[in-house]
């Protein structure tokens, strides 16, 4: 008897491996538990080895099955990764790209990257879900997520791409003329700063540097918000000092409606990043966005 199974037989077998469970990686492959259950009783029998050891509770791979996963897991990502190559290059790759991102992001891939895209790939859906917490993407089930350089999980890899982005501290002419501008981030202490509650429920602090000199600032203040157009509409109503991504900042700088100060104090910093687990295959839609990612020039400063 022929012990070969086919390629679809071995690829169920590593979706059973990656999710731990029989009904998940049915749910993925689009089949009836009972059917995946089936295959695998039929594979054991072809190599007379058990591959899983099952309880009510968990699925867990037995030491054959560990050896087999080993060797057929990289035939699996050369044999996706082979006919995705030609899709990629005929421009006919369909699928999701499930991304997640802060909501600032999210306006800039909108503006300048998903509008190329979508031409490029019209058959691939985009769902981007905006998010200000920081959130496990392979836990719920995100191709990708995107945020600031220095935020990003140290287990991922990351691409980076756009410009370089400054925080800057901003107000209102008409605050400036009644509160003389600090000169130093100290002198924030004598103004009025509007915090910025991150999603965490932690108050985020304003960090400055110059010459090799870093400051960090717990900021004081009469107002707190949790969104960053919100703190560029109070501070441009004269309400305090703003601490706010210049892709925030400005189209209300270009008005002059804010005023920056403290700008020596404000240097670029690392801009935003594409990330996501290294571990696993990356499908073809993903590369394909990222690709387009790294082609778009987003203007330094971008507005909202």
């Amino acid at each position: 008897m022929n012990k070969k199974p086919d390629l679809n037989v071995l690829a169920a077998f590593s979706a059973i491996a990656s999710h731990g469970s029989f009904r998940k990686a049915a749910d993925e492959l689009g089949m009836p538990p009972s059917t995946l259950s089936h295959m695998m009783r039929t594979l054991e029998t072809r190599l007379d080895a058990r591959l899983f050891n099952r309880t009510t509770r968990s699925v867990a791979l037995t030491d054959a099955g560990a050896r087999l996963l080993g060797r057929v897991r990289p035939l699996l990502r050369e044999f996706d990764a082979a006919f995705e190559e030609i899709e990629l290059q005929q421009n006919r790759l369909s699928g999701v790209v499930r991304l997640n991102a802060t909501e600032t992001a999210a306006r800039i891939l909108l503006r300048h990257v998903v509008p190329v895209f979508r031409e490029r790939f019209p058959e691939i859906e985009i769902d981007l879900v905006t998010e200000g917490r920081l959130v496990d993407i392979v836990a719920e089930g995100f191709d990708a997520g995107i945020r600031l350089g220095e935020t990003v999980p140290q287990d991922m890899i990351a691409v980076r791409f756009g410009p370089e982005i400054r925080f800057l501290a901003v107000a209102s002419p008409a605050y400036l003329t009644l509160h003389p501008p600090p000169q130093t981030p100290d002198e924030l202490r004598r103004h009025a700063c509007i915090r910025h509650r991150m999603p965490s429920g932690k108050l985020y602090r304003w960090e400055f540097e110059k010459d090799g000199k870093e400051l960090s600032v717990d900021a004081q203040g009469p107002l707190t918000l949790d969104h960053l157009e919100l703190m560029a509409e109070a501070a441009s109503a004269g309400m305090g000092i703003a601490y706010l991504p210049d892709m925030v900042a400005r189209p209300y700088l270009e008005n002059n409606d804010l005023v920056p100060v403290l700008s020596d104090w404000c240097p670029p910093e690392q801009g935003l990043c594409v990330y996501y687990p290294g571990h696993r295959h990356v499908p073809a839609p993903l590369r394909a966005f990222i690709d387009v990612l790294k082609e778009v020039n987003i203007p330094t400063g971008v507005s909202h």
